[in-house]
């Protein structure tokens, strides 16, 4: 929680910086938000958008443990988010997830509880879901791969680059949305992933891109240039107190988009989401 509220600190002051500077925001479109466990509580559907608004975050990468905050905020506001599922089907707190995220990959009944549930018909992926190395072998996710390829669902995952490996090893037409660019993947591993796999899309939330002297740091700004479509913004509310970060948020990733150059910016910002997904300028 301290951690939290440092990050918040932080960033508060960098948006009042950037604020002074950009009269015009740059709309984004936020490729990681979850509406997990007691969110709906705190933050209604409504609060939501607000926080969205106040954000210039025009659309939005949804998926939620339970799968119930998905369907409450998309049936509340189906333009606005587009849906993913989560292979989690047991968890109700976040004891319960932490247990689950630890054998739902080898769970038979897993695939059952996908296949089930897309049946609903609203569903464009499946993920965010938590996967490293060897997790990614199993043949449940062999199957949840070809499942998702078969119907032309792109994987959120969570994962390292051998579980991205072998999920495309599974799968080879995927789409993958790579959550955190690989939380700690270092930009030179990234760089070779997607050289390797042109579906590959690398998600930045939790990634420092920003270097000790405040500018963007060389290695990412050389990946951004080099991969123009391939990067999308994301925030990640993956826990409640998460929702207070996501303007700063924001307006501390305009900091830095705003050193490349306006196209590029543009892409990462929204529009390779947007040609993702399929969805049209909110």
């Amino acid at each position: 929680m301290r951690a939290e509220l440092a990050l918040r600190c932080a960033l508060a002051l960098t948006s009042c910086l950037a604020g002074q500077v950009m009269a015009d925001p740059l709309p984004l479109f936020d490729g990681h938000i979850h509406y997990n466990l007691d969110a709906p509580e705190r933050y209604p559907p409504q609060a939501v958008v607000r926080i969205l608004d106040e954000a210039g975050i025009t659309g939005a990468l949804l998926s939620s443990t339970p799968n119930d905050g998905t369907h409450l905020l998309y049936e509340r506001y189906p333009q606005r988010f587009i849906p993913a599922l989560r292979p989690y089907r047991k968890t109700r707190d976040f004891e319960t997830w932490r247990m689950e995220r630890g054998n739902w990959y080898r769970d038979p009944a897993t695939v059952m509880f996908i296949e089930q549930e897309l049946e609903r018909g609203i569903y464009r992926g499946i993920g965010e879901f938590h996967a490293n190395g060897d997790e990614a072998a199993t043949p449940q996710m062999r199957a949840i791969a070809r499942l998702a390829e078969g119907k032309g669902l792109w994987l959120h995952a969570h994962s390292d680059a051998a579980a991205v490996e072998h999920l495309f090893a599974h799968a080879p037409s995927l789409t993958i949305i790579w959550a955190h660019a690989g939380m700690s993947t270092p930009p030179a591993e990234i760089d070779r992933m997607l050289a390797a796999y042109p579906r590959l899309v690398a998600e930045l939330s939790y990634r420092d891109v920003v270097a000790s002297s405040g500018k963007l740091d060389p290695l990412w700004r050389a990946l951004f240039l080099k991969y123009p479509d391939r990067f999308i913004y994301g925030s990640d509310t993956w826990m409640t107190p998460r929702w207070e970060a996501v303007v700063p948020l924001a307006q501390s990733a305009r900091a830095w988009l705003g050193e490349l150059p306006e196209e590029i910016a543009e892409k990462i910002a929204f529009g390779n989401a947007q040609r993702i997904f399929s969805v049209t300028e909110q």
